[in-house]
């Protein structure tokens, strides 16, 4: 919903108000976002004046060397105001939302408010992927947006302020839109998509950072004074390093309890996010394009769009920002075909073969997975070019003959009689320098001119700038797509940028490089999933390097990380979970010694913790055991019963790394509990859960865990007449027909007694004594318990 006065504006959705108003100066005022402070059914348009006068603070005289606006509103100083936009020149000092020169070289910056429109819907912006509403009406009211317009009239300049409101999920995005009326040059040198201001400081700004491989770790800064950044600097890439998804919450705000806003934006470049705090106890949180290394010359005429930022609260912890965040970007950003569509089970050759296959080996590990239940079979790098390691023909996108005789046509058609579908992998962004691609077209490359180009992986950036490039791009794809039966797709995207530099760009305009480039890569990726609607996309850059909304505006998942140590991913996606629903992150159960990190760990414990995604292999079946093979095969049964909870039920984290995934209608759960850290004579565990319906019957049961008697080492010895060596002969024999199943845990009860005090999970084991009802968790050790309506 959104009223207005005419001066003042509120944005209500289903339990969040967001309030500005205008000044007689014309300024724009943000005056609250946080719980609703009115209400749809008693309250009217008429209380919006006094709702904004008694909440706004009061502010009548500058004090030293505060800045006074002008004369005429000599009440107005801009550095005590929350605002809702700001810029340098006329009294605010703090980050500002848009930087702009104009052509006399002034960068002072006054806009004011001109007119507003409300509109029902939502409109899409037309140079970048936004967010969208398939439907206005909602159970909880209209999709609106609101359109705010204000001029700098000293220079002909108009800046459009975008509101949108998603009352069903908590959801408001913004987005502006910068015009240039005059008939001169207007050099942007920041133009950001967000700002929220507080009238308090103390705020804490949790963070998401990483490298390669080890992506989405969670920091937490509290900002009393000065400023915290989460930025992407210069890489070209949202990043592994830093995610642009952040928290800004009350300091003392946990998964369950405190005021917490999420802010996200819907773009793959460079970001910044900025949350500050100035001496008159006032914090501001700003979020958009990098502005370091970006500039754009805005021409008579001409408009310039920001990527659009969502924002959603809630006064109940991260657990319910994440799941308001969580619908959001599944109602309202992943789009298509696979939309709600449940992710096919696959089996990627990467780590089972990387460059060194035939076809006849890759059906032998087709026809394994099949036998297992497995869906996909997605064959990764080393299958085009004369591609047999990293160092060549990225860019030539025809079939290896020696390694597909009978091109992709025959492979896919071949797995297809196997009732398989069928995946390829692609890197269509980049191109090396030994390839067809490079010899025919250099100047393709991102490189500058007369200088030495530092590279990644032996390749570099194709430049998307050029429409040619993106051509090529296009019509390679296709191609290669409508070759045979492909079902899935695998997007990488292995190095970031170095020089950024457009051989087709005058030296004025090398400032809007990397924004062009992504404006090049969204016409690419919108064309070909609309010529292809079918095939799931997956996103991948170097593992997470470009998990964020841009791209799943195309692909509906991308990959989680490089990293499939499962100790490593638990942290991983417990990151992403606090942004990302769990059907956006793809995970799978790789070979152990893991070949991230040399570490091992249960294969039941690499299941039980990529079941939280879309979930998959990665590992050569063929040289697995029979009996690893019957455990797969179990898993995989397991996930396609439960596989619709896993990926669309509400995800909520639990403590010591555990989650819980509950059903939108409360009927199913799944809960996850892991010991990291096993200790003797530590037997107690209690499972509290969180999301269960008090009022309805659940009945649980924990998932059986079979066990190896290898697994008890020589301790057999307690139990046998006769010593056993371990790891010989009579060893061996004794765990080939002796099987040992773990414990059975079932339990019943109102969801209040599970979530409000919990259940106890049978007692470990603690090295003396052992029973069938014994929880067998060592260090590492994981375990699936299902929750179900009676």
């Amino acid at each position: 919903m959104i009223l207005t006065n005419e001066k003042v504006f509120l944005l209500q959705t289903k339990n969040t108000s967001y309030m500005f108003r205008k000044l007689a100066s014309g300024h724009l005022e943000h005056l609250h976002y946080g719980n609703r402070i009115f209400s749809n059914k008693e309250t009217g348009v008429s209380m919006l004046d006094s709702i904004a006068e008694t909440i706004a603070p009061k502010h009548f005289n500058g004090a030293g060397n505060t800045i006074v606006y002008s004369d005429e509103h000599n009440k107005i100083l801009l550095e005590q105001l929350c605002l809702e936009m700001s810029s340098f020149g006329k009294g605010d000092i703090r980050d500002p939302f848009v930087e702009l020169t104009y052509a006399d070289g002034s960068n002072t910056v006054d806009f004011l408010f001109d007119k507003y429109e409300i509109k029902e819907g939502k409109a899409a912006l037309t140079s970048l992927p936004s967010s969208y509403a398939e439907s206005v009406e909602t159970s909880d009211g209209k999709v609106e947006q609101l359109v705010v317009t204000l001029k700098d009239k000293g220079y002909g300049s108009r800046l459009e302020l975008i509101y949108s409101v998603f009352p069903e999920c908590d959801v408001i995005t913004r987005s502006a839109v910068l015009y240039n009326d005059s008939d001169k040059d207007i050099k942007v040198e920041r133009i950001l998509s967000t700002a929220v201001d507080f009238n308090s400081s103390s705020y804490k700004m949790t963070s998401f950072h990483g490298r390669w491989a080890d992506e989405m770790g969670k920091y937490e800064s509290i900002c009393n004074g000065g400023k915290v950044v989460c930025e992407e600097l210069a890489a070209g890439e949202s990043g592994s390093r830093s995610n642009p998804f952040v928290i800004v919450s009350s300091v003392d705000a946990d998964d369950d309890h405190g005021d917490c806003y999420g802010f996200n934006l819907i773009y793959s470049g460079n970001h910044y996010e900025s949350l500050s705090s100035n001496g008159y106890s006032m914090s501001r949180f700003v979020s958009g394009i990098q502005p370091t290394g970006f500039t754009w010359l805005l021409t008579p005429g001409e408009s310039f769009e920001t990527p659009e930022a969502v924002m959603t609260f809630s006064s109940k912890g991260m657990n319910a920002m994440s799941i308001n965040m969580h619908d959001f970007v599944r109602e309202h950003v992943v789009r298509g075909t696979w939309k709600k569509k449940e992710r096919p089970i696959l089996i990627n050759s990467w780590e089972a073969a990387y460059f060194n296959f035939t076809q006849s080996s890759l059906l032998s590990l087709a026809k394994e997975a099949k036998k297992c239940g497995i869906e996909l079979f997605v064959m990764d790098d080393g299958w085009f070019g004369v591609r047999n390691d990293d160092n060549c023909s990225l860019g030539d996108w025809y079939e290896n003959k020696k390694k597909l005789p009978g091109g992709l046509k025959e492979f896919s058609e071949k797995l297809d009689a196997l009732g398989m579908m069928f995946g390829i992998w692609v890197e269509p962004e980049m191109v090396n320098e030994n390839s067809d691609l490079y010899r025919a077209h250099p100047d393709w490359a991102v490189t500058v001119p007369g200088h030495h180009h530092s590279t990644c992986r032996n390749q570099m950036n194709l430049d998307l700038t050029r429409s040619e490039v993106q051509d090529y791009i296009i019509d390679s794809m296709k191609k290669i797509f409508s070759s045979g039966k492909i079902s899935y797709v695998k997007w990488d995207m292995n190095r970031t940028f170095s020089d950024r530099y457009s051989k087709s760009l005058p030296a004025e305009r090398q400032g809007e490089f990397q924004h062009r480039y992504y404006l090049g890569l969204y016409r690419i990726m919108k064309e070909l999933t609309e010529a292809f609607p079918e095939i799931l996309f997956e996103g991948c850059s170097a593992g997470g390097n470009r998990f964020d909304l841009g791209i799943l505006s195309y692909f509906p998942q991308i990959w989680g990380s490089d990293d499939t140590d499962a100790m490593c991913r638990i942290d991983i996606q417990r990151g992403y979970s606090y942004g990302y629903p769990a059907s956006t992150v793809g995970a799978h159960v790789s070979a152990c010694p893991n070949h991230q990190t040399l570490n091992t760990v249960p294969l039941e414990t690499r299941f039980e913790v990529a079941a939280a995604g879309c979930f998959g292999y990665e590992l050569n079946l063929c040289d697995m055991s029979d009996a690893d093979k019957k455990a797969i095969a179990n898993q995989v049964e397991f996930y396609k019963k439960n596989r619709e909870l896993f990926q669309f039920g509400d995800y909520y984290r639990l403590p010591e790394d555990g989650y819980i995934i509950v059903s939108k209608d409360k009927t199913k759960a799944v809960a996850f509990v892991v010991q990291k850290d096993a200790r003797p004579n530590n037997d107690y565990k209690c499972l509290k859960t969180i999301g269960l319906d008090d009022e309805k019957i659940y009945n649980m049961v924990g998932r059986v865990v079979p066990h190896s008697i290898k697994e008890f080492g020589s301790l057999i010895n307690m139990f046998t007449p006769v010593h056993v060596k371990q790891d010989g002969i009579v060893h061996g024999i004794i765990d080939k027909f002796m099987d040992i199943n773990g414990e059975e845990q079932k339990a019943t009860a109102l969801g209040a007694a599970f979530n409000g005090h919990g259940v106890a999970l049978n007692s470990a084991f603690c090295g003396t004594g052992n029973n069938d009802g014994t929880r067998i968790m060592r260090t590492g050790d994981t375990r699936l318990y299902v929750f179900t309506q009676a």
